[in-house]
């Protein structure tokens, strides 16, 4: 025995309406699915996860010669030792100042050769800049470097990869003071108070781009160690990650 049932077309409106409802609810609640573009992205390291107030100062010099020497009788005065990643043509040019800077107790690491983008480069070529400039770094310095911080900060996974095989760890920053803009003092000063956390690594400039560094520097500091934090240099601030994922590796090899 079969039934018809008639159904008004309004009817069936709303009940396709509901229906249709219904299955999205049922999608809405179901776990979203991530895509698979992005997660093996490699990263440098711009800080670490810590609760201790504790932070690096970093300064990156690839040119000049007036700015170095306050910003090193500054850390002289405030007893602050901190890491300097070097450009190996730099180096080469003012083995003088960059000797300074190894003898007064800062932390020597690579900032590449030519100061270009990195990304654009094959492997090889990454690879070959790294180790120019390390051959410099070691024979001026007598000092083999295992921090690099790219040239313009510019990285990919490429970079990364390419730097891990030569023994690099790859170190970014997390609070960047934008010294090199020329903001003014006030503003280099007010910027880094407002972003510094504990775990950070804060990048400042040495090269005589930046001319506002030796002005706002001291009061930099005098406001981190009021506020409580200790300053070390990155390889002693990457002792503290509580994972123990940075170990200190040999370096590129000399060549």
């Amino acid at each position: 025995m079969f039934f018809v049932i008639r159904v008004s077309r309004t009817r069936l409106l709303v009940f396709s309406l509901l229906l249709l409802a219904s299955v999205a609810g049922l999608l809405s609640s179901l776990p979203v699915v991530q895509t698979t573009a992005g997660r093996n992205r490699l990263l440098p390291v711009y800080s670490i996860p810590t609760t201790e107030k504790v932070v690096a100062l970093t300064f990156d010099i690839s040119w000049g010669t007036k700015v170095p020497e306050p910003v090193l009788k500054i850390l002289d005065q405030k007893q602050v030792t901190c890491t300097f990643f070097l450009s190996g043509p730099w180096v080469e040019r003012n083995s003088d100042i960059a000797k300074k800077i190894r003898t007064s107790g800062h932390e020597i690491a690579s900032h590449g050769y030519r100061h270009v983008n990195l990304s654009g480069l094959s492997a090889s070529e990454i690879q070959t800049e790294l180790l120019k400039a390390s051959r410099i770094l070691e024979d001026v310095l007598d000092t083999k470097p295992w921090l690099l911080r790219a040239p313009n900060g510019d990285y990919n996974n490429k970079v990364i990869q390419a730097a891990e095989s030569l023994g690099y760890t790859v170190i970014q920053w997390d609070t960047d003071s934008l010294d090199w803009t020329k903001p003014g003092a006030n503003q280099i000063v007010s910027r880094v108070i407002k972003k510094v956390h504990p775990g950070d690594i804060i990048l400042f400039h040495a090269s005589d781009s930046a001319a506002e560094t030796p002005e706002a520097l001291p009061r930099v500091i005098d406001e981190l160690k009021s506020s409580g934090y200790r300053l070390v240099t990155v390889s002693e601030l990457l002792k503290l990650d509580p994972e123990n994922r940075w170990q200190k590796m040999p370096g590129p090899p000399r060549r």
